[in-house]
């Protein structure tokens, strides 16, 4: 009995961190503080060509 349910419990820790794998990211990509900067400083610059749109 022990044998077997160790067996499975290995199988069930595997799957659940397959399904894992394959579910859908709740959390946003880490971007960099440095690229935040850069890209502020773009959308500081674009708003004069995007308003002429």
């Amino acid at each position: 009995m022990n044998r077997r349910k160790k067996i499975n419990q290995l199988l069930k820790a595997n799957a659940k961190k397959a399904s894992a794998k394959l579910a859908p990211k709740s959390k946003d990509k880490y971007i960099s503080k440095a690229d935040r900067l850069k890209l502020a400083a773009e959308a500081a610059q674009d708003p004069v060509v995007t308003s002429e749109s």
